[in-house]
């Protein structure tokens, strides 16, 4: 199996990103253990008040699906998606470099 990279974005609704953020930032804890999860960060656009970006890295992209089973996770995204205008992902595979 080859490690997992996903690219996320999510456009918060009109002034709620620090809402979102925070509530993203709190469900990190679910992450924490979790198995096949190297990192998970959670980034705020500069050059957009309402964008947050995410950077996954997962040992496989079955460990990457099996996390979107996980109830947790499942409560997580309940909770934020009122919070959410729109999201996209961009899923890519590393290749190397400095903390491969």
């Amino acid at each position: 199996m080859s490690k997992f990279t996903m690219f996320g974005q999510l456009k918060a609704q009109p002034g709620k990103r620090d809402e979102l953020a925070k509530a993203m930032l709190e469900s990190t804890e679910t992450l924490q253990g979790m198995e096949g999860c190297v990192f998970y960060i959670l980034n705020e656009a500069v050059d957009d008040p309402d964008v947050l970006w995410i950077m996954e890295l997962w040992e496989s992209a079955e460990a990457h699906a099996a996390s979107l089973k996980n109830e947790k996770v499942i409560a997580v995204i309940q909770r934020c998606r009122p919070l959410i205008a729109g999201a996209s992902a961009v899923p890519v595979r590393p290749i190397g470099g400095k903390g491969l």
